[in-house]
C-alpha cells in the first residue's frame, strides 16, 4: 500500500490517499476540504477512486465528503455511528470556521470495532477510538505497519476532549488499549502535523509516555 499525505483546510489536515499497488485503487481519508487538491493528487498518482473513509466527522476532516463522494459516485465508509450528531452539525460548523463548502453527508456504512475495509487487494483493520469525538474510529494496515488515527493522537500530544461528548479519560483509554497494542514500530499519521511512531509517543509523549502497549 502506497499514502500520499495532501494537507487540507485553514487546520492543515492531514487528508490522506491510500491506494493498492496491484490494482491501483484507491480511498481518500478524511477529506476535510480544498477538494482541488485532492483531485489533483488522484489524478497525479494515476489511481481509481473506490471510496471516501472517515475518522470523525468534525469540519476540517469531513467537510467535502459529500462532495467528493458525489463527484466520483464512491460510497462513503465511516464513522461509527455516535458522530452522527457532529454530521448534521457540519452546516453549523461551516458558519463558525468559515467554509466555502461543506454539506452533511450520509454515510454507507458506519463502522465498528473488528470491521475491515478493502481498498484494492488491501486490507484495513478499523478500530474505535473515542474519546476526542464519541464516533472516532481509526484505519490500520498490519501489513505495512501504518496507521491513520485522526485526532486520536499525534507527536507529542493527543487530541483534545473539550468539544461536545468529548472526555479525555476515553481517549487515553483508546490510546493505550488500541493503538499502543499494534506495536512499538507502527508508523502513524495524525490528523494534523508530522508522522510519527506508536513507540516514540508511548516513550516521549507527555500525555501518554509510559503506557504500556
Amino acid at each position: 500500500m502506497q499514502f500520499k499525505i495532501i494537507p487540507v483546510t485553514p487546520f492543515q489536515q492531514n487528508c490522506t490517499l491510500f491506494w493498492c499497488d496491484q490494482t491501483m485503487q484507491a480511498a481518500v481519508v478524511d477529506p476535510g476540504g480544498d477538494i482541488d487538491l485532492i483531485k489533483a493528487a488522484i489524478e497525479q498518482t494515476g489511481v481509481t477512486l473506490t471510496k471516501v473513509l472517515i475518522t470523525h466527522a468534525h469540519i476540517d476532516h469531513a467537510g467535502a465528503t459529500h462532495d467528493l463522494a458525489t463527484q466520483y459516485s464512491v460510497p462513503i465508509e465511516g464513522p461509527h455511528k455516535e458522530d452522527q450528531f457532529w454530521i448534521d452539525l457540519i452546516p453549523m460548523q461551516k458558519e463558525r470556521f468559515g467554509f466555502a463548502h461543506a454539506e452533511a453527508f450520509k454515510t454507507d456504512r458506519w463502522l465498528n470495532q473488528g470491521d475491515k475495509v478493502t481498498v484494492g487487494d488491501v486490507e484495513l483493520e478499523v478500530y474505535f477510538c473515542p474519546g476526542h469525538t464519541p464516533g472516532h474510529v481509526i484505519f490500520f494496515d498490519p501489513d505495512t505497519k501504518l496507521a491513520q488515527v485522526g485526532d486520536v493522537l499525534f507527536k507529542g500530544s493527543i487530541g483534545r476532549t473539550d468539544f461536545p461528548r468529548g472526555d479525555y479519560d476515553t481517549l487515553i483509554s483508546s490510546i493505550k488499549n488500541n493503538l499502543f497494542p499494534l506495536g512499538d514500530d507502527v508508523r502513524f499519521i495524525p490528523g494534523h502535523g508530522p508522522m510519527s511512531t506508536f513507540g516514540d509517543e508511548r516513550r516521549t509523549n507527555p500525555f501518554v509516555s509510559g503506557q504500556a502497549g
